[in-house]
């Protein structure tokens, strides 16, 4: 069985303004259950929290390790004066404040206003894979589907106090770092290498932690880190996100040890499905991986899981996994749930309110 683990982004807002506060090394500074497993970080903007559950093979495990990670953040907030919120971007105008350590000193130095203004939560997944071979293989086969997943996870619609049009801001601002995006396809580990080599002989990026793919080997464990995806606002599509991406790498993998090769879609056309996801989510159409023409997001939807079924089966994560799904088709993204929100409450403020009980699983 696959092990899999996830790190959540959360933004600290202020629990009556809603607008973020950078408090994380308040937060950070407070006790915490030390035998939990979970870890809590900072990041590149004081407003930020990260939260990393164990590794598990189980998704009922993960599940209830997405939730205490998420109570233990806010938990550890309200001391500091502020609440845990799953917003992959800020929801009110905002002036985010960088972490005073010296590599952020250098990104600052380096990229100016983009490192300046970065302020997004994202949910990165990390999958076992049993070598570099095996996971550059399972990148080559897995690119084609991951705008599908972005779609699926989109909780980002508003920047700076505006409505952007967009399910998921948080792709458009990503994609101002010149290391960001989907990758052409490796074909074997040492190509992977040399080009991530490449990558950094251009003295761009400060290091190897600045390559922002879509999705890339880890550089601490032997995994696949599946990094398209916003923060979810539902516990429960984090949980769906997390099972998905494990079906894939597994699915890749066979196909690999099959000799099938990989889809050979070029970069710049998953980055072009890459942006559908990010305007639409999954309320128009997305780029269908298998006839490389858009599609209803729903119609996409249900190919991912018939391409991942014999792996969901063999997880015996199958059952969950649709059930998950239907949930979040019927319910809607975040986007979609902060958009209603912001009309039946009419402020900003409102919105992140709603957000805050969403983020916690209350109703």
């Amino acid at each position: 069985m696959r092990t899999f683990g996830v790190e959540e982004e959360l933004l600290l807002v202020d629990d009556e303004t809603g607008e973020v506060m950078p408090r994380v090394e308040e937060v950070l500074r407070q006790d915490r259950h030390p035998d939990s497993g979970i870890r809590l970080v900072s990041e590149l903007q004081m407003e930020q929290l990260e939260v990393i559950s164990p590794v598990h093979t189980r998704l009922e495990e993960l599940a209830a390790d997405i939730g205490a990670g998420r109570s233990l953040a806010d938990r550890l907030a309200k001391r500091a004066g502020v609440r845990a919120a799953a917003l992959a971007t800020p929801v009110l105008p905002f002036t985010p404040h960088l972490s005073a350590v010296p590599r952020v000193d250098a990104m600052r130095e380096r990229f100016g206003l983009v490192t300046r203004e970065q302020l997004t939560g994202a949910c990165h997944v990390h999958v076992g894979v049993g070598s570099d071979e095996e996971g550059v293989a399972v990148l080559d086969r897995i690119r084609i589907w991951l705008p599908v997943l972005s779609a699926l996870s989109a909780n980002s619609p508003f920047w700076q106090g505006r409505d952007t049009g967009y399910e998921s801001y948080r792709i458009q601002s990503l994609a101002r770092w010149p290391m960001a995006g989907p990758a052409e396809i490796y074909g074997c580990a040492d190509a992977y290498r040399q080009r991530l080599r490449a990558m950094l002989d251009t003295q761009v990026p400060l290091d190897e932690a600045m390559l922002y793919l879509d999705a890339r080997l880890s550089r601490n464990y032997p995994t696949v880190e599946i990094r398209v995806t916003d923060v979810c606002l539902q516990p429960d599509d984090t949980v769906l996100i997390a099972g998905l991406c494990r079906a894939l790498v597994e699915t890749a993998a066979g196909q690999w040890r099959a000799g099938v090769p990989p889809v050979p879609v070029p970069a710049a056309v998953l980055k072009l499905a890459g942006w559908r996801a990010s305007r639409s989510g999954i309320s128009g159409e997305l780029l269908d991986p298998q006839s490389g023409v858009p599609r209803p997001a729903g119609q996409v939807l249900e190919a991912l899981i018939e391409h991942l079924s014999p792996a969901l089966v063999d997880t015996g994560d199958g059952q969950q996994v649709k059930e998950l799904l239907k949930q979040a088709m019927n319910r809607g993204t975040g986007a979609q749930y902060q958009r209603r929100h912001l009309q039946q409450t009419g402020t900003l403020g409102g919105v992140v309110s709603a957000v805050l009980k969403a983020t916690h699983n209350r109703p």
